[in-house]
């Protein structure tokens, strides 16, 4: 079984912004690791954050917990009961939003665009929707294990390519829910960062792996270098990272 060496989180309004719509996550006991980038305005984008993070882990603990609990949404033998009870959990989510929504006018609606972590023994199943990022540092390579749903996908270029961050799907966005799933065997040394848009839309895959590596000692210090990178480029959005160290 792999370890989890250390972490680090951070979630922060951004340089110009009052209210904070994201969300990070540790839960130790469970784990079970996210970023929660809320969406919908002052007032509802942090209050959906903080309905699908709740959501998100009470429902993925009582089935992780308890292999002979019911799959409601899905299941699939291809998948950890880890992986199976996280996507579910992301689907309960998905009802629980859209259930908060209907009595509302569109402009009180909210969503969140999320991606989500479980650990089982060496195995890290990810699950994500919306336009939020996964990036696997090993042995010197960085290579993206979840791409964003964004217009990103859409772009043939990367002139300011933090206009094309919108998200494509999410929890709540829609009526059905989109998402990827990826299993990914974490072994010792390996870094997994995920990131909401503020924290990398302005920023090349290069520099993301610089940044890194000049921190690897501190997961903190490499956030807040990100942070302070991106800002510097005009970042307007809020922002958070979540670094695991194994």
């Amino acid at each position: 079984m792999i370890e989890l060496k250390s972490y680090g989180m951070q979630t922060h309004q951004g340089p110009h912004l009052n209210l904070n719509e994201d969300l990070v996550e540790a839960d130790l006991v469970n784990n079970l690791f996210m970023v929660v980038d809320g969406f919908g305005g002052s007032n509802i984008g942090d209050r959906v954050a903080m309905m699908v993070r709740d959501s998100l882990k009470r429902s993925y603990t009582k089935i992780a917990i308890d292999p002979e609990a019911t799959l409601p949404f899905f299941y699939s033998h291809k998948y950890l009961i880890e992986g199976n009870a996280l996507i579910n959990a992301f689907h309960t989510a998905h009802q629980n939003v859209n259930r908060d929504n209907e009595q509302k006018s569109m402009d009180n609606r909210g969503g969140a665009s999320v991606i989500a972590a479980a650990l089982a023994e060496n195995i890290l199943t990810l699950v994500s929707t919306g336009n939020c990022v996964a990036y696997l540092y090993r042995k010197g390579h960085l290579t993206v294990e979840v791409l964003p749903d964004s217009l990103s996908s859409l772009s043939r270029d990367t002139f300011q390519s933090h206009l094309h961050s919108v998200p494509m799907s999410g929890i709540g966005l829609f009526e059905d829910l989109h998402y990827s799933v990826r299993e990914l065997k974490v072994t010792e040394g390996d870094l997994v960062v995920l990131l909401t848009d503020g924290a990398y839309s302005r920023l090349s895959a290069d520099e993301i792996k610089y940044t890194i590596e000049k921190n690897l000692e501190s997961e903190m210090e490499a956030i807040k270098e990100l942070f302070r990178l991106s800002n510097d480029r005009g970042n307007l959005d809020n922002q958070s990272a979540l670094i695991l160290q194994f």
